[in-house]
């Protein structure tokens, strides 16, 4: 069997008595990209830090193609790129002195350094910019570069911290088709705190609350944990709060204004029945009904509550 390109095995680090992060665990067996996802100071940092050999775990071990990232970082490196936050750029250096340099540190042979530092700037698309010194770049053009040293030596395995922070709308978008096109020949695990990054660019999530795993599964497993209870009904020629709230099936009512309704049901089926029936008999005139989709941050604000309740 196949080594995991990636595996995290019972993952622990304290800070003096602090724990950061507790019992990490998880695996990547394939291309794409793959969020952690958590608040800031919910123990990411710690995370990636460990998986890049910058920090010493306290418990536990990280595989990167079946190397210990521990016992032997210098091997399991050759397997890894990592953007950090903040990109490790040389503002004094052209783009294509920086990438040179950045291949010298992977310890990739001289003859190939040549055709990796372009092949990684057509990647990234600054090629045009081989010259330019990284200072004169824009915020788009120099997260480009960042990214572009973490693929020169062509890894299985990338790390990108918080990759689109700090851009305007339309850098962001940029930056993420340039990590879905990098994650169509590698693994990318993309550490985040925004909701809508993991949504706009992630096939798979992990989210850690107060250093503890606290969930895992895909997108729209994510997006649906929590099962819709409300609907949002709009009535031309509605009754009272009161008597809707009658209805069999309706738990609770709360007029939104404007002739709208949000109403919480046991069974949405048996409550969208009664209303649309009660709405033909009554002459409410119903104009609109639909079910209220949980929201990305309630689904978040949900499994931080359920982590803080596991770790009590």
């Amino acid at each position: 069997m196949d080594q995991p390109i990636v595996k995290v095995d019972e993952l622990s680090h304290r800070y003096a008595i602090q724990w950061a992060v507790r019992d990490i665990n998880f695996e990547i067996n394939g291309k794409g990209v793959y969020g952690l996802l958590g608040a800031n100071g919910s123990g990411k940092s710690t995370i990636m830090n460990i998986m890049c050999g910058i920090l010493k775990q306290t418990q536990g071990n990280v595989y990167i193609k079946g190397i210990s990232v521990s016992e032997n970082p210098v091997e399991a490196k050759k397997h890894l790129g990592f953007l950090p936050q903040l990109a490790p750029l040389h503002p004094d250096l052209t783009v294509e002195e920086y990438l040179i340099h950045a291949a010298n540190m992977r310890l990739m042979p001289a003859k190939s350094i040549s055709d990796a530092v372009k092949k990684a700037m057509e990647k990234c698309d600054i090629l045009h910019f081989r010259k330019r010194l990284i200072r004169n770049l824009s915020g788009g053009y120099k997260q480009r570069v960042g990214i572009a040293q973490a693929i020169v030596h062509n890894p299985e395995f990338i790390i990108l911290d918080e990759p689109t922070n700090g851009l305007d709308p339309n850098q962001i978008l940029e930056v993420r088709y340039l990590i879905k096109e990098i994650a169509q020949e590698h693994t990318v695990l993309l550490s985040t705190h925004i909701l809508q990054e993991v949504q706009a660019t992630c096939d798979h999530i992990w989210m850690i609350n107060e250093g503890r795993q606290v969930f895992s599964g895909t997108v729209e497993d994510f997006d649906n944990y929590l099962i819709p209870n409300s609907l949002i009904v709009v009535l031309m020629a509605p009754p009272s709060s009161a008597e809707l709230r009658q209805l069999p099936g309706i738990d609770e009512v709360e007029d939104l204004g404007n002739k709208t309704f949000k109403i919480r049901f046991k069974e949405s089926d048996e409550a969208i029945k009664q209303i649309v029936n009660a709405s033909v008999e009554k002459a409410w005139h119903l104009r609109e009904i639909r079910i209220e989709k949980t929201s990305m941050d309630s689904v978040f604000a949900e499994l931080s509550k359920k982590g803080k309740t596991k770790k009590n």
